[in-house]
């Protein structure tokens, strides 16, 4: 079994198998109607007992991942390429890895590190606060995240709607360029039996997916699909058409919006009153912007957090977001996080009172005995804490004070009667 690339398609991979390495190597490096230049080269390979079984295995694990026209090609990039020879290798049939060399010189794969945040001396929170305060954000999201996500609710939920994926979400030929959002909704246009797709491509800043400087609207109806270039458009989710489309026709929004402008689009798309599922700060849940919408029951979180994205060089970016919705969550897994105890079984060194007698719990201990407004971080409303039977007390984050010094903020809840 081998991986094999063309070095000008880095965003897609082959998977196959063969019983001449050398020779299927040549084969590919001679197809007609190839550069010269696109020289294929094996990311990987190993021995296996039956590869008719294995290949087999691998397409039933990622039916998703493949193209349509042919078969043999998956979508690439490093982490999903992880993900394909830890499958191989796990395989009870993979026997061991082989080594190539080509013209005496061995081929192998070399990562790309970059320094980490902690050599850089920043952390998570940094990034993202950074990327809030740039006209231009160079993030966008993984196809193994949208996916992660969109697969925990009911695919009923996406029958006969109209997705609007709203935020730098254009759609090309080359699934280089074309976003997370577009791409999983139009591999599963017809399992989820979406009724209309619509994504918009942002003609202004950092041109992330290389769609053109020109803002345009995709759409997808039953087989019928295509571009439009309205005059003047900037492709921007507070666009004038944007909004119509938001109004008029959108059922469900679902994008990754600009971090620097995340209040007005947070604002924009609640007031629509549309469902939606998006990405945003893992803080929103403590930040005094966004607190009302979760204590108004207008916002919760979805199931999981983000914690790489990739720049406008393809490279990860290590920073810490989550998925915000308003569609069901049923069952959320997060919920065995929460420890919800008596007040005098949770460990004294996670309870203590700040300077204004507020008790404040960490590590996701939850007093189920006090009647008291108390004091929690992000933690436990990431983890499902309002559905529980908790209410948020006020429009704003916390900050205490123990011994007259800052501590790091928090949000305060109280125990209701009201539990999902």
């Amino acid at each position: 079994m081998y991986i094999v690339q063309a070095s000008l398609e880095p965003s897609r991979c082959k998977i196959g198998r063969t019983d001449d390495l050398e020779r299927r190597l040549k084969e590919y490096n001679a197809m007609t109607g190839k550069s010269k230049n696109n020289v294929y080269q094996y990311l990987f390979a190993g021995e296996v007992k039956d590869a008719g079984q294995v290949e087999k295995a691998v397409k039933e694990k990622y039916p998703h991942l493949r193209e349509e026209k042919s078969r043999e090609i998956y979508f690439y990039n490093a982490v999903l390429f992880k993900d394909y020879v830890a499958f191989i290798k796990a395989h009870k049939l993979f026997v061991k890895e082989i080594i190539f060399k080509s013209e005496d010189k061995i081929v192998k794969i070399v990562k790309k590190t970059t320094p980490s945040l902690e050599e850089r001396s920043i952390s998570r929170k940094d990034v993202l606060q950074k990327a809030q305060k740039v006209k231009n954000d160079e993030f966008y999201t993984r196809y193994e995240d949208v996916e992660k996500e969109i697969r925990m609710y009911d695919k009923s939920i996406w029958q006969d709607k109209i997705i609007f994926c709203n935020c730098d979400d254009p759609v090309d030929n080359d699934e280089k360029r074309t976003s997370a959002f577009g791409l999983y909704f139009l591999r599963n246009f017809e399992e989820l039996k979406v009724k209309k797709l619509i994504c918009t491509h942002y003609g202004g800043g950092i041109d992330l997916f290389n769609a053109g400087g020109k803002g345009y609207i995709f759409t997808k109806e039953g087989f019928d699909e295509g571009k439009q270039f309205p005059s003047g458009y900037s492709g921007s989710f507070d666009d004038p058409l944007s909004l119509q489309i938001l109004r008029d026709e959108a059922d469900i929004v679902c994008t990754n919006p600009p971090f620097s402008r995340a209040i007005h689009f947070w604002k924009t798309i609640i007031e629509s009153g549309k469902k939606f599922l998006i990405i945003s700060n893992i803080t929103n849940v403590i930040n005094t912007a966004y607190i009302p919408y979760f204590k108004e029951g207008k916002v919760w979180t979805g199931y999981n957090r983000i914690d790489w994205f990739l720049d406008s060089k393809r490279q990860l970016v290590d920073a810490a977001g989550h998925w915000y919705t308003n569609l069901a969550v049923k069952n959320r897994p997060k919920y065995k996080n929460l420890k919800i105890l008596k007040l005098k079984e949770i460990p004294e060194k996670y309870k203590k009172y700040d300077d204004n007698k507020i008790l404040l719990v960490d590590n996701c201990y939850i007093p189920e005995d006090y009647k008291k407004p108390f004091a929690v971080s992000a933690r436990p409303i990431l983890n499902g804490l309002l559905e529980k039977g908790y209410t948020i007390m006020q429009e704003k984050r916390y900050t205490p004070y123990i011994n007259g010094k800052e501590c790091f903020a928090r949000i305060l809840v109280q125990k209701t009667c009201r539990q999902s």
